[in-house]
């Protein structure tokens, strides 16, 4: 009987790496949702002192990339047939 072998489509590095991005631009999300312009760290884009308008736009950009890398995580996984 010979012995089928399974190999996934990634290594697990990438796996772990893709689901990473997409934890971390959860949280980035949910800072665009939750802060003003005004309370966003300096370095995010749309930081604005003094502003109290809120990046909705932004924040559903980082949500729609972080379901993206959550699939591209889930679809890293698969296993190759035979």
């Amino acid at each position: 009987m010979s012995q089928m072998r399974r190999s996934h489509y990634a290594p697990v590095w990438v796996t772990l790496l893709l689901t990473l991005v997409a934890l971390a631009l959860a949280v980035v999300a949910i800072i665009y949702f939750a802060d003003t312009a005004d309370k966003l760290p300096s370095f995010f884009p749309g930081h604005q002192a003094g502003s109290t308008h809120h990046h909705t736009k932004h924040g559903i950009a980082a949500a729609i990339v972080a379901v993206l890398a959550l699939a591209g995580a889930w679809m890293s996984r698969g296993q190759k047939r035979a």
